[in-house]
């Protein structure tokens, strides 16, 4: 099978998590502290993904130089985007002109420098990384189940939110497909500068986004979660 072709099955595997997260919001009646839980479990495990397989990789390949400046570019278009968002009301309640856009947006914003790194990881070869692959498809249940319990409030259909979950769910897939094919073919310091990139914007994610509304919902007991997702995606990582 073709790289790309497993790339893009990976990216939209993880992303399917989007879909499920969405399906136990209509069927189920999760609390939101125990969505907020397992937010800051992904939280976690994405934290020892990024600083173990991008920033770690990113930084032995490119240097200080190019993992500083890609760093920095990712954090920097990230909080651009989350700006967006709040100019378009993803940060509101259901009144008003309807957020499902902006929060589409968000998990794009998100899931796209992911994707592209999975895909990446595929490079030359390579097995997928267990690690980062569980941090993100751990991540994306939680905003499944969020963003459709906002989407429904606002008035949106179930088929319609499906529909739009698995529509990202592709896109992701697309993005993992896509930085198989183009990463393999840049070199390594570029594919660093990706890596760094998508280290940026993922951080600058978890401390906007997660983190804040994990402990919002969720209590002082996201500590103990975020620490065990760390541990879980960091021994996976060793295994």
């Amino acid at each position: 099978m073709p790289d790309p072709i497993q790339a893009g099955l990976w990216g939209a595997f993880a992303a399917s998590a989007l879909v499920l997260g969405a399906i136990a919001a209509l069927t189920l009646r999760v609390p939101r502290r125990f969505v907020a839980l397992v937010m800051a479990f992904g939280a976690g495990a994405l934290v020892s993904a990024l600083a173990f397989d991008l920033a770690d990789d990113a930084f032995r390949v490119g240097g200080t130089l190019i993992f500083g400046v890609g760093l920095a570019i990712g954090a920097v278009v990230y909080y651009a985007g989350d700006k967006l968002i709040d100019r378009m009301g993803g940060k509101g309640a259901a009144e008003g002109p309807t957020n499902g856009p902006a929060i589409v947006l968000g998990v794009l914003l998100d899931g796209i420098p992911e994707s592209l790194v999975l895909g990446a990881t595929l490079i030359g070869g390579a097995g997928i990384s267990p690690s980062f692959l569980a941090a993100v498809a751990v991540s994306n249940l939680p905003e499944g189940m969020a963003g459709t319990r906002d989407l429904i409030d606002e008035g949106h259909r179930p088929r319609w939110v499906i529909g739009l979950w698995l529509g990202v769910a592709i896109v992701s897939g697309l993005a993992a497909a896509i930085g198989n094919a183009v990463l393999s073919d840049i070199g390594s310091k570029p594919l660093a500068f990706s890596q760094s990139f998508a280290a940026g914007a993922i951080l600058t994610m978890l401390a906007n986004t997660m983190f804040p509304e994990a402990f919002e919902n969720g209590g002082d007991r996201v500590g103990l979660a975020t620490a065990l997702g760390f541990a879980a995606a960091f021994l996976l990582s060793r295994t």
